[in-house]
């Protein structure tokens, strides 16, 4: 009888906790991940990856208490330059071979803002994984009237330290910025 209580309260505690719980997936068609990075200190090399999945787990409608987990396929990798693709697929960079993915998980949200929020979470690639704290805008909620689905919009803006993940590590900043400029918009539905 013990057993059969305990299952129901197990049970009843797990409904309830999921209860209200919104859960979103980023749609690929509508959703990027790129990156800019000073070349020389006079221009800018845009890229972005091609293949990333992205889950957004909320249980309040402003997403105040939204948890955020990416993970991204590195060798997708795209700056509309093979030989620079190659590279940094290669271990002088990424090393794909050996840290297939990115990932991130975020571990606080904080509002700084209407629909504005400063994102901190874990973010690993290249075998480091290091705390990281970005910009979030919720850019709304609206009805595709195609697919009668709800579309949340979502745009993250940062900037990492390639050191601190120890990416290129041979290559000076004065050919390559350390500093690396993060954006990602995204379209989601549940």
């Amino acid at each position: 009888m013990k057993k059969i209580y305990a299952i129901l309260v197990i049970a009843l505690l797990a409904t309830n906790l999921s209860f209200g719980q919104t859960i979103l997936k980023a749609d690929p068609m509508h959703s990027k991940l790129t990156f800019t990075v000073e070349h020389f200190g006079i221009s800018d090399v845009f890229g972005l990856f091609q293949k990333f999945d992205v889950t957004v787990t909320s249980s309040k409608p402003d997403f105040s208490d939204a948890v955020f987990e990416l993970s991204t396929d590195l060798a997708s990798i795209n700056t509309e330059v093979k030989m620079r693709d190659d590279d940094l697929r290669s271990p002088h960079f990424f090393d794909v071979e050996k840290y297939p993915l990115m990932t991130f998980k975020s571990t606080s949200i904080k509002k700084d803002g209407k629909d504005r929020y400063k994102l901190t979470g874990n973010l690993t690639m290249h075998g480091v994984t290091k705390p990281v704290t970005m910009d979030l805008w919720y850019r709304g909620t609206m009805l595709d009237q195609m697919s009668k689905k709800q579309r949340y919009g979502f745009q993250l803006a940062g900037t990492l330290n390639r050191y601190d993940f120890n990416i290129g590590p041979s290559y000076p900043e004065i050919a390559i910025s350390n500093l690396v400029r993060i954006k990602a918009d995204g379209e989601f539905i549940k």
